[in-house]
């Protein structure tokens, strides 16, 4: 099998200098290499290919066979890195927290392992007869949270 970390080193390396980052590596029992990358415009397809051709030549299919799959990270699916927090600040976002609590609201900012999720929520206002929609931010720490992801809109 593959060592993970030989093939983090050579798309660290093929990443070097440019704009994408690296989201995840996954190597399954059966030498099935998936390595993920993004950018804050997107993929494109022409640079999967460059970093998976890249990698195919700097391993040895005579000491080892091995599946190759190179692409981006899923609009959908939940964030892996910070670099993904940052690119989606202004952004609607649904967030799981560690109790199983759902709430979807604007990702506002990013700092270190915190980020803050802007939500609209009904507050009692003194002298008010009826709850008022106001702004409410709930910070979270980003390896607390069982996923928070991007919400597609159609709108």
């Amino acid at each position: 099998m593959t060592e993970k970390s030989i093939i983090k080193k050579l798309a660290e390396e093929w990443l070097e200098g440019k704009d994408y980052f690296l989201v995840d590596i996954e190597v399954s029992p059966d030498n099935r290499i998936v390595v993920e990358i993004d950018h804050a415009d997107g993929v494109w397809i022409e640079d999967c290919v460059d970093l998976s051709k890249y990698i195919e030549d700097h391993l040895d299919r005579d000491k080892e066979d091995f599946e190759l799959e190179v692409g981006s990270a899923g609009l959908g699916q939940p964030f892996k890195v910070p670099q993904q927090y940052i690119n989606f600040i202004g952004k609607e976002v649904e967030v799981l927290d560690a109790n199983g609590k759902k709430i979807k609201g604007t990702l506002k900012a990013v700092d270190g392992n915190l980020f803050t999720v802007t939500t609209q929520e009904k507050v009692k206002v003194e002298g008010k007869k009826r709850p008022v929609l106001t702004p409410v931010d709930h910070q979270y720490e980003m390896d607390k949270v069982k996923y928070t992801k991007y919400i597609i809109s159609f709108k």
